[in-house]
């Protein structure tokens, strides 16, 4: 998906030049987006943060910088099912929960598993899977948390080289680990991860 690799490179160059807790600068992510759905003769793109069945948000709030990235599991096409609903939804909370200040800069974890819990209680009907990708930028403690689900990812670069890298989470070829809503009576017939 080359909006995760822009994120990366993004998420790269503000990094890059090592962060530590004793510099007094205030530090804050440069961001851009860009992406492309994969079939561009059906017309999926959308206005927004969504391209094609993926979606993604750049947030920011006094205390920290925040993107995410979810990568909408296109399958759910085959059921009449817009996989596009899924990610972007999934993402739009996770922005609005940030805005809010609804989170803990140092647990991304905790925007991703707020955000897919609202949608489990949401009264609007929504199916789909996804996988996820969290990255916050702490100003204050001048740190990068994390959190992925699946085979979305993240890498970190320091002059040049590659620092560290997300691990790519598989139950096997081509089934990353996801959330999901399935639809009623099929919750344990349809893959979901916590």
């Amino acid at each position: 998906m080359l909006s995760v690799l822009s994120y990366g490179r993004l998420v790269a160059r503000a990094v890059i030049g090592g962060l530590s807790q004793t510099d007094g600068r205030d530090y804050s992510l440069v961001t851009a987006s860009c992406g492309f759905g994969k079939d561009f003769r059906k017309g999926i793109l959308k206005k927004g943060m969504c391209y094609g069945d993926d979606a993604c948000f750049i947030a920011r709030h006094r205390s920290a910088d925040v993107l995410g990235v979810a990568d909408g599991v296109g399958g759910w096409r085959d059921y009449g099912v817009d996989p596009s609903q899924f990610s972007g939804t999934l993402m739009k909370t996770c922005e609005r929960l940030v805005k809010e200040g609804r989170f803990v800069p140092s647990n991304p974890v905790g925007v991703l598993t707020s955000s897919y819990y609202e949608l489990l209680q949401n009264k609007v009907p929504l199916l789909g899977s996804s996988t996820a990708c969290i990255v916050v930028l702490d100003r204050r403690s001048h740190r990068l948390h994390t959190a992925n689900l699946g085979d979305s990812g993240f890498l970190v670069v320091r002059g040049g080289e590659v620092v560290h890298r997300s691990d790519e989470q598989q139950h096997y070829f081509n089934t990353p680990f996801q959330l999901s809503i399935a639809p009623p009576g099929a919750e344990g017939a349809v893959l979901s991860d916590r």
